[in-house]
């Protein structure tokens, strides 16, 4: 992470030693163009830089979006920044002056914006026609709501997914944005691309425009839980399935401590250790009788309300119980298995999730921290051969 006061200057030449000279990963010679955004565009453009990927985030003079100090934000890891005022009578140009040497374009505009900019499907693919084009939005590119706005919560909403999560008789609870923007946004579009990509490489393949919306992918999740509907397996309420917090040996427990237990012990074979670990044995309610169902949770409940959260975690631990700690997001990364993994890494002074998922030939890692807005102009404006990008665009 660059320290306050660092020159622009000094910062750019520190990153791009670290972008060459860091391994690379199976994306290794795919360029992209991003046009900065916020959510789910950024974090999949992440995660195709993650894997070794040459993401180039055209960033807007000025900033927008939520405001996240560009210092700590993690979406924009592995990437270079340089500056385009799209607004500008040169701008469209620049970029498409990118697009001439790119694999990939990303954007998450509302529909009709990147056309209006003169950077739309058509403009690109005039100039590269092997371009995959990828869009992300939330209601997909038509429909009756596709110009309307919206987040995250209002496109699981619609899709069922939302109304699914929480306890009966009280309001649905929110899955931060990980369900919408990240599950059903992002890596949607990243599967979309890396498909359209191979289909652009084939023998007389080419470009494509990709449209991810996240309703469509949100959708997309629940399809077993709509196989399980039409079979009668799964009722249309909360809390009242296998899977929704419903079943006693599938949920969460409060500890006398006030932390959480989670207990996924769905298995016949894993629900005898549980209940024996548990200290009920031959008492508890035979599982798949589902009129005692609110006896045995009271029981499960009871029972963990009387050891502390790390009492527990050591009588389950290494056990096929299927129980588990409920850990912060600040705990997580001490946790021994994700340690000893190094599921989480260490980056300029961050303690950030690490590249997944892994590679045995071309591993990938964090090389380069949040990319700031314009600080790579002139390395980008040298590699992709771009003259019209001058370092006067650079950020201080």
């Amino acid at each position: 992470m660059a320290v306050a006061g660092e020159a622009a200057d000094e910062r750019a030449v520190r990153a791009e030693r670290a972008y060459k000279a860091a391994p690379v990963g199976p994306l290794a010679g795919v360029r992209v163009v991003e046009l900065a955004g916020i959510g789910p565009a950024p974090f999949a453009a992440m995660l195709l830089a993650d894997l070794g990927a040459d993401v180039v985030r055209v960033d807007r003079p000025g900033g927008g979006g939520l405001a996240v100090d560009p210092r700590y934000d993690l979406t924009n890891r592995n990437k270079r920044s340089v500056l385009v005022d799209l607004k500008s009578p040169e701008g469209p140009g620049l970029v498409l002056d990118l697009v001439d040497r790119a694999d990939v374009l990303i954007e998450g505009f509302r529909p009709g914006v990147a056309e209006r900019l003169g950077v739309g499907p058509a403009d690109c693919h005039a100039r590269n026609p092997r371009l995959v084009y990828g869009r992300m939005t939330g209601w997909g590119q038509e429909g009756p709501l596709a110009h309307t706005a919206g987040h995250d919560i209002a496109y699981i909403a619609v899709t069922g997914a939302l109304g699914m999560i929480g306890k009966p008789g009280e309001p649905p609870a929110v899955p931060a944005n990980l369900v919408g923007d990240y599950a059903g946004g992002s890596l949607y579009l990243v599967i979309g691309i890396l498909a359209a990509l191979r289909h652009a490489g084939a023998p007389g393949g080419t470009g494509q425009v990709v449209d991810a919306a996240i309703v469509d992918g949100t959708a997309h999740l629940t399809a077993m839980i709509h196989g399980m509907l039409a079979a009668g397996g799964w009722q249309d309420r909360r809390g009242a399935n296998l899977l929704d917090g419903g079943c006693p040996f599938y949920g969460t427990y409060e500890t006398s401590d006030g932390l959480h237990m989670a207990v996924g012990a769905l298995e016949q074979q894993f629900y005898d250790t549980f209940v024996e670990l548990l200290g009920l044995g031959d008492r508890a309610p035979a599982r798949k009788d589902l009129a005692r169902w609110g006896e045995l949770r009271e029981a499960v409940a009871a029972r963990f309300k009387t050891r502390t959260r790390a009492e527990w975690t050591a009588v389950f631990e290494g056990t096929d119980a299927c129980v588990a700690p409920v850990l912060s997001l600040r705990e997580a990364p001490l946790h021994p298995h994700l340690s000893a993994r190094s599921t989480f890494t260490d980056f300029g002074g961050i303690t950030q999730p690490a590249p997944a998922p892994r590679f045995s030939a071309t591993p990938a890692v964090v090389r380069g921290g949040p990319a700031q807005p314009g600080a790579d102009t002139a390395s980008v404006a040298r590699d992709w051969d771009v003259p019209g990008l001058t370092a006067k665009d650079e950020g201080a």
